[in-house]
């Protein structure tokens, strides 16, 4: 069986009887470069540059836990002053005696963590850097295994002069993972207090500008409309894929409507194929070729397929542009009156000018958080596709797979969509079962234009914490900002078959298609 594969392919394009042409025209154009060549390797070669090079600064930390004593702890500054990164081998070694002890295995490009174990030291823990060069590690998503679950954090790993290996992470992550509260007292110091569970203020760390760093994040109860925390929430932002959950809430619009079946072949077209050949590709889609509606939703919802999502556009709607005017309708229909739709991907789209325009999906976090809100009571069977870690699509022989992370770090996630343009930064809308002990709730974690992908998982899931924290323990102060929108009737379920479904749900009975 073939896998997807996670590089995107280049476009291409049918040259035909035009390729001699190209040959001749660049022909000069090589040549040029051939004479340039010597000279920009020359310059290379004297210029200091650093391009897309990794670096850190290596430094130490007093860390302290539970008011024992101060051991040195190796830091790693990535890029950035204080944008830390601890050693994990000396953060085992100030919690050895305490109850979150872990033991821990670091090999070339894996770590395995096992909270409650001993710690078995190998030499050259908490001791100071030998060398205050550059280490030469790079930040990358390691394997990383806790009690032996698979999880995804961002570490550096580096062979050490004891010739063990040492893995270096966020104090933020290792905070989540074993459950415990880090403060920082004072510069250069680390204060770990193992009683006390892991918990963060939102408002403290938007006074303190962490928020800067997105566009928009909003925290709250999909099931009652209560919102828990909100920044920047009311400005429309470019939202990149997360559009395909408005497409999948037009497909199952139409599903339930009779018009089309989850089981349906679709016939893929040419402008579905010229897509999926492009650098924005994800599925190698051909020309004529058929693939079921529920193998598009997939596919649309996992591995964030755009050629997927176009080919669910022309199936509903005949032609992309008439799918965008029902979004639209859909989006006024729900009360979204700041949303505009482009197109059914969120890719960015141009228009035929002599200056075209480089449009994009545009939501405010409020008004996504309103949409969810309504597709997860209407069709919360959305999440048995969104909390799948793969999935075989049978037409295509392929498996995909999804692009969460979160669904590894935290048992309680399920879903929703990741989203990721150059304009829209990094998005992520993730939703969290939890239970009152009358019915589930979905709660609602949305962040909007991060600077990249680790940014936004590590903000995801200190919210989605937030959110867990906040619906079981309650909010620890009432946020100025926090209100609970009107009900919207638009986002009852509709139909017959889903109120049941919903019913069902909230009884903590699930029924699966």
């Amino acid at each position: 069986m073939k896998k997807i594969s996670q590089n995107r392919g280049s476009t291409k394009r049918n040259c035909g009887k035009k390729s001699s042409v190209i040959r001749k025209s660049i022909k000069p154009v090589l040549q040029k470069a051939a004479c340039l060549l010597p000279a920009l390797v020359l310059a290379l070669c004297i210029l200091p540059i650093r391009a897309e090079a990794d670096f850190e600064i290596p430094r130490t930390c007093l860390v302290r836990a539970d008011g024992g004593t101060a051991y040195t702890v190796k830091t790693l500054d990535y890029d950035y002053d204080y944008n830390t990164y601890f050693s994990l081998r000396d953060m085992a070694m100030v919690l050895s005696d305490t109850e979150k002890a872990f033991a821990l295995d670091v090999t070339k490009n894996a770590v395995s963590l096992n909270p409650g174990k001993a710690y078995t030291p190998v030499g050259g823990e908490n001791i100071p850097w030998e060398d205050s060069g550059n280490p030469g590690a790079s930040l990358g998503r390691n394997e990383f295994q806790v009690n032996g679950r698979k999880v995804f954090y961002y570490t550096m790993i580096m062979k050490m002069p004891s010739g063990y290996y040492d893995c270096f992470m966020m104090a933020a992550d290792l905070a989540m993972i074993l459950d415990l509260d880090i403060t920082v007292p004072a510069a250069g110091t680390l204060q770990i207090q193992t009683e006390k569970p892991f918990r963060i203020s939102p408002a403290a760390l938007e006074e303190e500008g962490y928020f800067d760093r997105v566009d928009t994040v909003l925290v709250g109860d999909a099931s009652t409309g209560e919102i828990y925390y909100q920044y920047r929430a009311d400005i429309p932002h470019p939202i990149a894929s997360i559009t395909k959950l408005m497409t999948y809430f037009l497909t199952m619009d139409r599903v339930y409507a009779g018009q089309i079946t989850l089981d349906q072949q679709v016939v893929v077209s040419d402008a579905v194929h010229l897509l999926s050949s492009s650098y924005d590709g994800v599925i190698r889609l051909e020309a004529g070729q058929e693939i079921t509606v529920q193998e598009l939703l997939l596919g649309a919802l996992l591995p964030s397929s755009n050629e997927c999502a176009l080919c669910l556009a022309e199936t509903i709607a005949g032609s992309e542009e008439n799918f965008v005017r029902m979004m639209n309708r859909k989006a006024a229909e729900l009360g979204l009156s700041d949303s505009v739709f482009v197109n059914s991907h969120g890719l960015p789209s141009y228009t035929e000018s002599a200056f075209p325009p480089d449009r994009q999906n545009h939501m405010s976090a409020e008004e996504l958080f309103q949409m969810v809100s309504g597709l997860l009571k209407v069709y919360p069977q959305v999440k048995e596709i969104t909390s799948l870690r793969s999935a075989v699509l049978p037409s295509l022989e392929l498996e995909i797979y999804n692009i969460n992370p979160l669904l590894r770090n935290l048992p309680e996630a399920t879903g929703l969509k990741t989203g990721s343009t150059n304009k829209a930064g990094s998005c992520l809308v993730t939703s969290l079962t939890a239970d009152d002990g009358d019915r589930k709730h979905d709660l609602i974690v949305i962040v909007l234009g991060a600077e990249n992908s680790i940014e936004r998982g590590r903000i995801s899931e200190l919210l989605a914490r937030y959110a867990l924290d906040t619906f079981y323990t309650g909010a620890e102060e009432e946020q100025e900002e926090t209100r609970t929108p009107e009900k919207d009737p638009e986002n009852l379920p509709v139909h017959a078959e889903v109120a049941v479904e919903w019913i069902l749900q909230t009884a903590g009975i699930g029924m699966v298609q």
